[in-house]
């Protein structure tokens, strides 16, 4: 019988993310700071729906907003590691990241009660120790990377990369990656972002993004017979009171067309069960 599996992750990162851009004067910080506000009414709708979610928190977030990351725990989410600053690994040296890495899951471990079983790297970009560390860790999935769409995969390691040669590929791991995409991702299309070097123009019309996000949804359910397909929302856009209505409209025709929804962790068990990994012949 076909299954189609929908992950609702929440990217909470609240003012970490204009931190690490250097944004830290009053104006920017306050649109992070919008992040907590949005928090309880995201809440709400997902225990109206009675919708699983996951949610990435960086360990910035859950030391600043303690109260906000609470009421996320005590609702029964699963709470997945985000890096401890919003600063992507790709810009850290091995020993950095792994600081941060411990450092974030022991405020997990703290919250729930356990290390957390999923990573998302901020700004989804993994540096080449990223899986070993996540191995190394106890990490069963990551959620970082567009590969595909709806099926996940075993992250590789050890790939040889260079301008003038052919690609050569490094051996599949059992790490378990649940991909993500841009176009499933709020932020782009919704948010309006200027440095003194790009500019983000979003801004977008929520009702022609909802079309977007259903027919994924549809396609999905046409061609393939089990499949995952994630969305990713940060509460200070997605919070927004046009874009609250447009996200219920969304898990409303999810659930009416059929959609299981569950946490990512259960999503890539799930995964795990159904494909075990072999690992590579050598």
């Amino acid at each position: 019988m076909p299954t189609h599996l929908i992950c609702i992750g929440f990217d909470f990162d609240a003012v970490s993310g204009f931190i690490a851009r250097g944004l830290t004067t009053p104006t920017p910080m306050s649109r992070g700071e919008f992040g907590p506000v949005a928090i309880p009414r995201i809440l709400a709708l997902l225990r109206r729906y009675e919708v699983p979610a996951t949610f990435f928190i960086p360990g910035h977030t859950l030391e600043t907003y303690r109260r906000e990351s609470d009421l996320v725990a005590e609702a029964g989410h699963e709470i997945g590691h985000h890096g401890w600053t919003h600063q992507p690994p790709s810009d850290m040296t091995r020993e950095q990241e792994e600081e941060g890495l411990v450092r974030a899951n022991e405020q997990i471990r703290k919250l729930t009660g356990r290390y957390a079983r999923g990573y998302r790297s901020p700004s989804w970009d993994l540096s080449p120790h990223s899986v070993d560390l996540l191995l190394q860790h106890g990490f069963i999935y990551e959620s970082s990377m567009m590969g595909d769409d709806y099926t996940p995969y075993r992250v590789r390691r050890g790939d040889v990369v260079t301008l003038d040669q052919p690609t050569v590929f490094g051996p599949r791991t059992p790490l378990i990656e649940l991909p993500i995409s841009w176009s499933l991702d709020d932020y782009p299309h919704f948010e309006f972002l200027r440095t003194k070097t790009t500019i983000l123009p979003g801004l977008m019309n929520a009702n022609s993004v909802l079309d977007n996000w259903v027919n994924d949804f549809v396609y999905m359910q046409q061609n393939v017979d089990w499949g995952v397909l994630s969305y990713t929302f940060h509460p200070f856009v997605i919070g927004r009171g046009h874009r609250m209505l447009v996200l219920e409209r969304l898990l409303r025709t999810l659930k009416e067309g059929g959609a299981v929804f569950c946490t990512m962790e259960q999503a890539a068990a799930a995964y795990d069960a159904k494909f075990p990994f072999e690992s590579d012949p050598t």
